[in-house]
């Protein structure tokens, strides 16, 4: 983005403003939608809105997109299970929390493969189980939690597993004779690009790196993205730049990961391409100005 700030305000090759949005906080903290909250469209008037993540699946010199969800919602679920502790010795006179959310668990990988879709697009994922402690191996906590994500493109599919997870963790825990409580969380919303915007981004890129080298149809990622704040507020398209074949191709997020620099260039040339296209100067006025 800096090189595209760099050579558009030198050549000056396009007729309208450009606004660089350095966005911060994307991991979790949502720095797009503060961007927002704070005025961001109000203080500069962007028409439009797009943005690029590098992809080490594709090859070095590729460009992917597709013209609908590109990246899913992002939700977090938190799960509270109280029981009745007690001496492991004695587990008829406890509420075990524990077996609870084992329970909880393997009837939570149901909502997905038996309520949703197949053709949908949906991922739940109880990543962290707490309770007790490991110094205290006789005794039954009185607590356990659980907390987890979900992944949807669709927002129906999204209100469907919030409504099942919760109907299906109080039911679990009622019929052990505990209790449960469900605290759900819409973090991000999917990654939707607008159909217009992604086809005239997708021509720009066959300009630069061939329609050969253009993935039109990029499958979506179950991973999540605050741009999708900003495709929520104004028409864009978010697209990934191919990075394979760098020193390290693993992926996003690998303690091994390791950028391939060989595509800023093509990265700040496909910004660059962007504003000259949408905004063209006419013949008369590069003309005037000697361009």
């Amino acid at each position: 983005l800096v090189g595209a700030a760099q050579y558009l305000s030198r050549t000056r090759m396009f007729d309208g403003t450009v606004y660089f949005i350095f966005q911060p906080g994307e991991e979790g903290y949502a720095g797009a939608k503060a961007m927002i909250d704070d005025g961001l469209f109000e203080r500069f008037p962007a028409e439009e809105v797009y943005a690029m993540h590098n992809w080490p699946p594709l090859l070095a010199g590729q460009i992917g997109l597709n013209s609908g969800p590109m990246m899913s919602s992002a939700d977090r679920v938190e799960i509270t299970i109280c029981g009745k502790g007690g001496h492991g010795a004695h587990p008829h006179l406890t509420v075990d929390p524990v077996l609870v959310a084992a329970h909880i668990i393997t009837a939570a990988q149901t909502i997905v493969s038996r309520n949703v879709a197949p053709v949908d697009n949906a991922v739940l994922s109880l990543c962290s189980l707490q309770a007790g402690s490991p110094g205290a191996f006789s005794v039954v906590p009185r607590e356990a939690k659980l907390i987890g994500t979900v992944r949807t493109s669709k927002v129906d599919t999204q209100e469907l597993i919030e409504r099942r997870i919760t109907e299906l963790v109080e039911s679990t825990a009622r019929a052990f004779g505990a209790e449960a409580n469900v605290v759900y969380e819409r973090i991000y919303p999917a990654t939707i690009n607008h159909p217009l915007q992604a086809r005239f981004a997708g021509d720009v890129a066959a300009e630069l790196v061939g329609e050969d080298n253009v993935v039109r149809n990029l499958a979506p990622s179950m991973g999540a993205e605050d741009f999708s704040f900003m495709l929520q507020a104004r028409p864009g398209c978010y697209l990934r730049l191919g990075q394979g074949g760098g020193p390290s191709n693993c992926f996003l997020h690998n303690t091994r990961y390791d950028f391939n620099d060989a595509v800023i260039p093509l990265g700040a040339a496909f910004f660059s391409a962007l504003a000259e296209r949408r905004m063209p100067l006419s013949e008369l006025q590069a003309f005037k100005e000697g361009r």
